[in-house]
């Protein structure tokens, strides 16, 4: 199977931000995501395990960085043309302009991206 960026689902788009996601890689989905420096991640997994990801994530950097602070205060930092693994237990927040592909188990980004859309929906109101 192949398939181009651009036939990817567009799951999310506002100013500066293009999320896509495929699901249905043997119980892993790929994503790619164009995100403005300044975003954070951590307001949107407030009720999640930790207020954090729980999803690990393995991927490559096309363009940008952004930072990954884990459960234990350590910070890591994922730059152009690094491959990265972002273990469970997670916030982000993008530094450069990012774009970025990531190979994500399934049933753990589902979780995720279904309490974004909510803690989403709560602030707009």
């Amino acid at each position: 199977m192949k398939i181009k960026k651009e036939d990817i689902p567009v799951i999310m788009e506002a100013p500066g931000t293009v999320m896509r996601k495929l699901s249905g890689l043997g119980n892993m989905d790929v994503n790619y995501h164009e995100l403005p420096k300044g975003l954070d991640f951590t307001p949107l997994l407030k009720g999640l395990p930790n207020d954090r990801c729980h999803c690990p994530h393995w991927g490559y950097i096309f363009e940008g960085s952004f930072r990954f602070i884990y459960n234990d205060g350590t910070e890591e930092i994922f730059e152009e043309g690094d491959i990265f693994y972002a273990p469970e237990g997670h916030t982000a927040i993008v530094d450069k302009d990012l774009k970025f592909i990531d190979f994500s188990p399934t049933k753990e980004l589902t979780e995720v991206l279904t309490n974004v859309a909510k803690v989403m929906s709560e602030m707009s109101k």
